[in-house]
């Protein structure tokens, strides 16, 4: 089906830098390295649109001014979001920066202007006009093609037009070009690389209703006869939608199986994968696979143990384990344990992508030790470790992404759950105060935290305070199945009900 194309822009790397600039979370050395790489990659690829939708005076998404503003960019209105289709609200989960897409709504208007983005209308008129000029050459290729050269040449035209638009940051106009060209082109795997681009210019405006639509689109597409590269492509997106909409138990088995075969680096960087899927699998697989998939995946732990470009480039390679990290008694996982397959080399799958070495030299260089204590602290059941290693992940890796940010108060949350759950599962009763020593917490914090659990029926136990101790109790297994079975019948007759009302009225109607 040939190459990938419409790989390189946009560059979501600048959503990231734009979020950091505007996050409270970020501190002002963070903010200042934001600002240049922001400034420097508006200037290179002439982003006028991009400039003015983040600092213009009125209506600049970084400003005050223009932060309750309906106005996505000087260009851009909200009739292009595709809202004609039936609407998939019913099919996302609560996030509330659904019906506001902006490239900075995950922070919910609370943006910092600690460090600003200066506003230089020179620089923006200068901008323009290498923009139009850049347009005029476009359009003087697509009309040389029309007149001189085939319909391959004039699609050509058409899609450097499409990702023009795409690349200064221009949402509507790039979302308008790209819709021309898939309904021009007939080759299948052309129309996937396209859903795919109109995909990441979603996820660059944070737009969810627009990824949602197209990620279904681009499945279709795929089940149609896609090849394995765009397949293994789609399965990133996929997963990094679902976490966007906090969906970590359909996200997480995607994100895992895109580690031996990632080649979607226009999606994210491979470490920053890694961080997904783990902190995914984390919250969301049960005991058993969370071993196999998380704690003793080599691909986790390759990255979690890399510290140089030559481990990072082992990572990427398939090697099970690099770097110091790894050595220390192997992330203190048991060298018992069934020995996993390693990934698939990526220097042979990195097709329409930078090669291998590449990608390992452009990886971030971050500490990965939060994480990798985290995961290895609750498998190994030293909850004071993981709450410590909690803290830490929320403060240096949930509160500084884009697409984490949203939810990592929820994410906290079900982690703190998962491990009450897991501690309790093993005994009848607990002492209040030992449970709250485990944790290393006092014991009315741990009481207070746990009450939401037990009143929400999410931990099967009851807290004796005047005994001072946690007595679970466990349905037997009958009295489940009794009530699923209740359950799961009222949802029947309730379905048929309505089948039945339908079944009249249509009857009624042909009479």
């Amino acid at each position: 089906m040939g190459e990938p194309q419409y790989l390189t822009f946009p560059k979501l790397s600048l959503a990231q830098n734009v979020f950091s600039l505007a996050s409270p979370s970020t501190d002002v050395q963070a903010k200042q390295a934001a600002l240049t790489a922001l400034q420097d990659g508006i200037k290179e690829n002439k982003m006028a649109p991009l400039y003015a939708y983040l600092a213009h005076p009125q209506s600049g998404k970084l400003n005050a001014a223009g932060e309750g503003s309906a106005v996505l960019s000087p260009t851009i209105s909200r009739a292009n979001t595709n809202t004609a289709a039936p609407s998939p609200l019913h099919m996302l989960r609560r996030t509330s920066s659904i019906n506001a897409p902006s490239i900075v709504g995950v922070l919910g208007g609370k943006t910092d202007t600690t460090v600003e983005l200066p506003w230089d209308e020179a620089l923006y008129e200068s901008l323009c006009s290498d923009n139009e000029k850049e347009l005029a050459e476009i359009q003087k290729a697509e009309d040389e093609a029309v007149e001189q050269a085939g319909e391959t040449e004039v699609q050509t035209a058409r899609g450097k037009r499409a990702e023009f638009y795409a690349k200064i940051g221009d949402k509507d106009k790039a979302l308008d070009e790209f819709e021309k060209l898939l309904e021009k082109t007939s080759i299948l795997g052309a129309k996937i690389d396209i859903v795919l681009a109109i995909i990441r210019i979603g996820l660059f405006f944070d737009d969810k209703l627009l990824v949602k639509k197209n990620v279904d689109r681009a499945q279709q597409l795929v089940e149609s006869g896609g090849d394995w590269d765009r397949r293994n492509r789609l399965k990133a997106y996929q997963g990094l939608h679902l976490l966007t909409i906090r969906a970590h138990n359909l996200a997480a088995p995607l994100l895992l199986d895109s580690l031996s075969t990632f080649t979607s680096t226009e999606l994210c960087s491979y470490s920053n994968l890694v961080t997904y899927a783990t902190l995914a699998g984390s919250v969301s697989l049960p005991r058993r696979d969370f071993k196999s998939k998380v704690v003793d995946a080599p691909e986790v732990r390759a990255v979690f143990g890399s510290g140089t470009d030559s481990d990072r480039l082992a990572a990427l390679g398939g090697a099970a384990s690099a770097g110091p990290g790894a050595d220390e008694d192997a992330m203190n996982v048991d060298s018992t344990a069934t020995p996993q397959p390693t990934a698939v080399n990526l220097t042979t799958l990195a097709s329409g992508s930078a090669s291998a070495e590449a990608q390992a030299k452009a990886e971030p260089k971050v500490d990965f030790r939060p994480l990798a204590n985290m995961i290895q602290s609750l498998y190994s059941g030293n909850y004071s470790g993981f709450f410590s290693a909690l803290a830490a992940v929320e403060q240096n890796f949930l509160s500084k992404d884009r697409y984490l940010y949203e939810h990592k108060s929820w994410y906290v949350r079900e982690m703190r759950l998962r491990a009450y759950a897991q501690l309790l599962q093993s005994y009848k009763v607990v002492g209040l105060e030992s449970m709250a020593t485990s944790f290393g917490v006092s014991v009315d914090w741990l009481d207070k935290d746990l009450a939401p659990f037990i009143a929400s029926d999410r931990l099967p136990c009851t807290i004796d305070r005047v005994r001072g101790i946690i007595e679970t109790s466990r349905p037997d297994d009958k009295n489940k199945q009794y009530n699923d079975v209740v359950k799961q019948g009222d949802q029947l007759i309730t379905k048929l009900q309505k089948y039945g009302q339908v079944v009249r009225l249509r009857g009624s109607e042909r009479s």
